[in-house]
């Protein structure tokens, strides 16, 4: 069984209008939504083996943020810049690259890419996790899916369990 958790950076800052869109940071709200998804991630024991990151500073950051508040064992991180803006297929050939004895791939990255991988690769899970993926995948949003395979190079469209959907506008309202 492997899992594949997909979380989108925490919201930017865009104060900064001389600046790249790739070189933005976090605002002070991306700032606390991240170690909030991580609370979450360590609640539910979603401890990746490999982190995937995105280049832009706001991926690194949120993940920075997220590694701090998860606690060792700290992931194998790689930052890719492919991964910036990448489309479903470009995340997807990446991870189809990943080597079996990585159980659980963390991939930090942007929308639309991620909302679109996530909705072309569940194909069950509980109802109400299901709907709240249709209808968003906003920033700091994390959907977790597993797979009844042993290589990440089996990894096709409609073959994952929907595990966990949360945003930190939800948990916050828990």
């Amino acid at each position: 069984m492997l899992t594949l958790t997909l979380l989108r950076h925490a919201k930017s800052s865009w104060s900064d209008t001389e600046l790249d869109d790739y070189d933005r940071p976090l605002a002070k709200r991306g700032a606390k939504a991240a170690p909030l998804i991580a609370k979450y991630m360590r609640r539910e024991e979603l401890r990746p083996d490999i982190a995937l990151c995105s280049g832009a500073v706001r991926t690194r950051a949120t993940l920075a943020l997220v590694i701090a508040a998860l606690g060792p064992p700290t992931p194998e991180v790689r930052y890719e810049e492919k991964l910036y803006l990448a489309s479903p297929a470009t995340i997807l050939a990446r991870v189809r690259d990943i080597a079996p004895a990585k159980a659980h791939v963390l991939v930090v990255g942007h929308n639309p890419g991620l909302h679109s991988l996530a909705l072309e690769l569940v194909a069950t899970g509980d109802r109400k996790l299901l709907e709240g993926l249709a209808q968003e995948f906003p920033t700091a949003a994390l959907a977790s899916l597993t797979f009844p395979i042993t290589s990440w190079s089996e990894i096709k469209s409609a073959s994952g369990k929907l595990e966990h959907f949360a945003t930190p506008r939800r948990l916050e309202l828990e």
